[in-house]
């Protein structure tokens, strides 16, 4: 009997820590999965929210609805054309302060360029629309719903102010025949954020630079130039050539491939949330139509264009020549300007003849 007490006595322990026992472990391995779970829907919830936050950032236009059907035609062969504009807005306290103060009021397209990416996408040409250009604008409809009637031998950086980015777009197709894809549009403090948040663009400056009006001061030769010296490098008119719109153009050109060469090796097009701070800087900045107004869009459109080397990219300037009425303008110079037209709605090489302004600003 004590034998099989004792026996009894020393199992008793052992059967009440068993379950005990596996009870700790289960409540263990639980609540690691619940912390897990928690992690994991914690993450998805951050990625989601700064997905939202970015997508917000972007400002867009419905430009197929604003323009309707009295557009171009879209060849099958014709590639992709964005209208990529500099916006002067002095909307904000950062824009207003970097446009000069005060002095001047509403915004213009300070820089426009049509940048053509034919078929394959392998290469791009950008083409610079001097913003003295006198155009015809046509019709168009503004904010309040009004129609703004067609005019003659107005200035190009006038149409933004007075009828917005869709007005632009219709000009710049009716002048030229070539149906534009995409608009994406960036201001100036936004341009400035971006160029500090990419940590600065690599520009070899041509010449020497002294112009009081910026206090830009650059010596010929390669500068790293950081997001307020960058705005004041690619706005700089009275700092080279013969202080008008067109000697600034070749600088606006330079940087822009620069720019786009330090955007692609950060792969930021590609990956737009692979950086907050950059990502939230570029959308912050930018207006672009409809069909580009998200992360996933800009991102596909940017894996879309990997195969493009900025490097390579051909920068041209719309060939114009002086108005003989004001000097001061620059009209569309023929059939230079036509030429030049006509290879990108076809998609075919431009030649020469068409690269060549009788209007230089040198």
């Amino acid at each position: 009997m004590s034998d099989d007490s004792d026996l009894t006595s020393r199992r008793k322990p052992k059967s009440r820590r068993a379950p005990k026992a596996r009870t700790r472990g289960q409540r263990v391995r639980r609540g690691i999965l619940f912390t897990l779970l928690a992690l994991v829907l914690a993450a998805g919830g951050t990625v989601y929210w700064l997905y939202s936050q970015l997508d917000g950032n972007i400002k867009s236009v419905d430009i197929d609805k604003a323009l309707g059907d009295e557009r171009p035609e879209k060849l099958p062969t014709a590639g992709q054309n964005l209208l990529v504009l500099g916006s002067d807005s002095r909307a904000g306290a950062e824009n207003k302060e970097l446009g000069g103060g005060g002095a001047v009021s509403g915004a213009r397209s300070d820089t426009a360029m049509v940048v053509h990416i034919p078929e394959g996408r392998s290469k791009a040409v950008a083409v610079s629309i001097p913003r003295d250009t006198l155009v015809t604008r046509p019709v168009c409809s503004k904010s309040d719903g009004s129609d703004l009637p067609e005019a003659n031998r107005v200035m190009f950086n006038s149409v933004y102010s007075l009828a917005g980015p869709a007005c632009v777009v219709k000009t710049v197709e009716k002048m030229s025949g070539v149906r534009i894809d995409h608009y994406l549009e960036i201001n100036f403090a936004g341009f400035k954020d971006l160029v500090d948040a990419i940590g600065g663009v690599t520009v070899d400056v041509p010449q020497d630079i002294n112009d009081k009006a910026s206090g830009l001061n650059l010596t010929a030769g390669p500068h790293k130039l950081n997001g307020t010296e960058s705005l004041a490098y690619v706005r700089t008119r009275h700092g080279i050539g013969d202080g008008s719109d067109l000697g600034r153009i070749g600088l606006q050109q330079q940087f822009l491939m620069a720019l786009l060469s330090e955007i692609k090796s950060q792969d930021l097009l590609g990956s737009p949330a692979s950086s907050y701070k950059i990502a939230n800087s570029a959308t912050k900045a930018l207006t672009t139509d409809s069909g580009l107004a998200s992360l996933t869009s800009l991102a596909e459109f940017g894996r879309s264009m990997n195969g493009v080397d900025p490097g390579s990219m051909e920068t041209i300037m719309l060939p114009v020549a002086y108005d003989k009425q004001d000097r001061n303008r620059v009209v569309a110079a023929e059939p230079q300007a036509g030429e030049l037209w006509e290879a990108i709605r076809t998609d075919a090489t431009i030649p020469e003849s068409a690269k060549k302004s009788p209007a230089t600003g040198g």
